[in-house]
């Protein structure tokens, strides 16, 4: 196993490096017959494509998708779907200080030790730049529920940093460069502005969220829908910590608070996140993900190099401070993944289960 497949009968395969001449996945498994343009996917890519804004890296990649297979007369043929999205915007010059070097907090001491060499450009293979095809993928994903069940995905930024946000509504999310749920992100540019110029990063908090989910998804005892997105989110870079439901606030929460009472119309409460006994119960599958500050900063810092020397690290090149900020997408897009292979799994096996009563609906009104 090389750890580059996601998924068991929509399983994707991502391949590629940060600066190598393009990124990709092929996925196989997509059911057949439905409608699939570059124009779908696209807009996914768009949301997550860096240089949109000064508070996210400079490098400046179009990710322009291209389908080389798997669709034909622009619908799904069943057959491998291949994706390839071209690396335009390189500039590997800036990573060869660091070549015999390990930058703190990232994964060239690993890999190094792992595989006895590393691609220092930009990360290589550990590169956040390597989730576009993970996006990618996602939107497809993403159109199959949509169509299938009316599942719909949305995710928004609620830390930078120390600074917590506000929930105040899904509207404002289109409408900044955080992801952010309010409608004024002052503060936020600012703390992004003082943060570049100390030649630092921090990290963020992102709460995702799917509704129109079937109920019964997920299987036990160890393939169980929270425990697969709990694993597809830690496949995310950069993140720490995983959370489904009222995730740690659980804690201190009672037996008589948390659990989700159910009545003739719905659930009272979804501090289950969506999920019993890792099964869907058809509300909203509520997720929440910690981002760890980014790894790639201007500030020198202490670490060795191959030989074991010690040695002084400075980052050049153009990063993210705060990876989290376009993270929203690639979240939703990995919330997706999970959610067709159960969606298809459990329409394998459990398609013909006929039940006397119908689900009760997801809340109470």
């Amino acid at each position: 196993m090389s750890g580059n497949t996601f998924g068991t009968l929509f399983a994707v395969t991502n391949f590629g490096e940060s600066h190598g001449p393009a990124i990709g996945c092929v996925i196989d498994g997509c059911p057949p017959g439905m409608a699939l343009t570059e124009a779908d996917i696209q807009a996914d890519l768009d949301r997550r494509r860096p240089g949109t804004s000064r508070h996210v890296t400079q490098r400046n990649e179009p990710d322009a998708v291209e389908i080389l297979s798997g669709v034909y007369q622009g619908q799904t043929t069943g057959t491998p779907i291949a994706l390839l999205i071209r690396n335009t915007d390189q500039r590997s010059k800036d990573y060869g200080d660091i070549a015999q070097t390990f930058r703190p907090g990232h994964a060239d001491y690993t890999y190094w030790h792992k595989y006895g060499l590393r691609d220092p450009r930009g990360g290589g293979r550990s590169s956040a730049r390597l989730t576009a095809p993970t996006v990618a993928a996602g939107a497809v994903a993403k159109k199959w529920l949509a169509e299938k069940y009316g599942t719909q995905f949305r995710a928004c930024m609620t830390q930078l940093g120390e600074l917590a946000i506000p929930f105040e509504g899904w509207e404002h999310v289109p409408n900044n460069p955080f992801f952010a749920p309010v409608a004024d992100v002052a503060r936020y540019e600012d703390y992004m502005d003082a943060l570049r110029k100390a030649g630092d990063s921090c990290g963020a908090r992102i709460r995702l969220q799917a509704s129109g989910v079937p109920v019964g998804l997920g299987e036990p005892l160890f393939d169980k829908l929270d425990a697969d997105i709990a694993y597809a989110m830690m496949g995310l870079n950069a993140v720490k910590g995983v959370e489904i439901g009222a995730g740690f606030a659980s804690v201190a929460q009672r037996g008589t608070e948390h659990g989700d009472s159910l009545t003739p119309g719905g659930f009272r409460n979804n501090n289950a996140g969506g999920v019993l006994g890792g099964i869907s119960t058809g509300q909203d599958i509520e997720v929440s993900i910690a981002i760890k500050p980014t790894s790639s900063i201007i500030s020198p810092r202490e670490s060795i190099d191959i030989h074991g020397h010690s040695a002084e690290v400075i980052t050049k090149g153009r990063h993210d401070p705060c990876v989290g900020i376009r993270a929203a997408p690639i979240a939703e897009a990995l919330l997706a993944l999970v959610l067709i292979d159960h969606a298809l799994r459990h329409r394998a096996q459990c398609g013909d289960v006929a039940h006397a009563v119908a689900p009760i609906p997801a809340t109470t009104a």
